[in-house]
């Protein structure tokens, strides 16, 4: 099994929910390891940026909106095949169709508000990771 990196960001929803402590508390009662987080709001601008591979979806500007409408909490978590499993863990995209007990599921309001961004690969991980973290603030 390989020890992966991902990027998790807690949502203006769940931030303003103030579940912020319950989801990490979630990943960390699940055996993955904080390696950096931060609390920042985005930017239109920023929002855009990050999620510019969907930029011909339909959903990208209520995205980079919604996004950009509140503080975020990003963070780096570690663990072995830490991507797909985080993925387990959130639970799918709409809350209303995620499994019991997912953080989506807990937490989500709908598709668009639905707490939790995670990267969906490696790939996704080694962009979305910089995008919020230098080096020097992820540890260990």
């Amino acid at each position: 099994m390989a020890i992966e990196q991902t990027l998790v960001i807690i949502k203006p929803d769940a931030v303003s929910k103030n579940a912020v402590g319950d989801i990490i508390r979630i990943f960390q009662e699940k055996g993955l390891k904080l390696k950096a987080l931060k609390m920042t709001k985005l930017t239109k601008e920023d929002a855009k940026k990050f999620y510019i591979v969907h930029k011909d979806r339909p959903f990208y500007d209520e995205l980079t909106d919604f996004m950009s409408s509140g503080p975020v909490v990003a963070m780096v978590l570690e663990g072995e095949n830490a991507i797909s499993y985080v993925r387990e863990i959130i639970g799918a995209t709409d809350p209303a169709k995620a499994a019991e007990g997912t953080i989506r599921k807990l937490y989500g309001t709908d598709v668009g508000k639905n707490a939790v961004h995670a990267s969906d690969s490696p790939e996704s991980a080694k962009v979305e990771i910089p995008f919020f973290f230098s080096q020097l603030e992820i540890v260990g």
